[in-house]
């Protein structure tokens, strides 16, 4: 199979990196259409793909395409480029894009739209994905393998596309602040700087890490830590008060809604 990947970025390489490390492509199965000669000579250098300036270059070949520009110019691009085989799976990371627009950017195409998050960029990220009106299993499947290479993948109706964004894609900012917020308590309490990011970052880490293994509710493990008239207790009592459980929820409501109106 044929890779053709249309934008050269961030979230574009870290995909590319696993999908190579992993197997599932060869270097010389892959072409990144990217408009910077720097970031061109880059990829090539880095991982030996294919590159070119040319997007009609990188759909020439390819049995799946992944999108990965910036949603602004998602109309541009699309209409630049020549007709190729029907058969072959759209893939679209673009905020916001609607999959009413990529299949009529993609008519008689298999698509499947996709929110993958920031930690993808290191394995551990999440993606959500809702197959479009021609996707077939075996396109979720393509989908799935190939986003399973940067993380976790979860389908999704596209409806609910909006609240996955305000949640996994906008929740990497949420726990950087509560990550900073402890680091800052320890600071407060005495610890040195280095050493309360340290702990605040491997808390989080460890917490999330033993909640997967164990599939334990979070209020479980939240009740195994509390010890009566203990220094938990008096901890979450405190963070009770000051409404961070509603300023969460809120926060994911808010970024939901927000997706929803630069998705109009």
């Amino acid at each position: 199979m044929k890779l053709g990947i249309i934008g050269g970025g961030v979230m574009a390489e870290a995909l590319l990196s696993r999908l190579l490390g992993k197997g599932i492509f060869a270097s010389d199965e892959v072409t990144v259409g990217e408009p910077t000669a720097a970031r061109r000579d880059f990829l090539a250098g880095e991982y030996g793909v294919q590159v070119t300036a040319e997007n009609a270059a990188v759909v020439e070949h390819a049995d799946v395409l992944l999108l990965a520009v910036k949603p602004q110019v998602f109309d541009v691009v699309t209409h630049a480029l020549p007709s190729f085989p029907s058969s072959a799976l759209v893939l679209s990371i673009l905020a916001g894009v609607p999959l009413h627009r990529l299949e009529a950017g993609f008519p008689d195409h298999p698509v499947v739209r996709a929110m993958p998050n920031t930690p993808a960029t290191v394995g551990a990220g999440v993606t959500a994905i809702a197959p479009g009106r021609h996707a077939q299993p075996v396109h979720l499947e393509q989908a799935r393998q190939i986003f399973q290479a940067v993380g976790d993948v979860v389908e999704v109706p596209e409806s609910l596309m909006d609240a996955v964004t305000g949640l996994s894609g906008s929740g990497p900012g949420y726990v950087a602040l509560i990550v900073e917020a402890l680091s800052d308590g320890g600071v407060a309490a005495g610890l040195p700087r280095a050493i309360a990011t340290q702990l605040a970052i491997q808390t989080l880490r460890g917490t999330a890490e033993l909640l997967a293994a164990t599939g334990i509710h979070p209020s479980e493990l939240k009740d195994r830590v509390t010890s009566p008239g203990g220094t938990t207790i008096a901890g979450i009592a405190t963070l009770e008060q000051a409404g961070l459980r509603s300023a969460l929820i809120e926060a994911v409501k808010a970024a939901a809604r927000r997706s929803q109106e630069l998705g109009q």
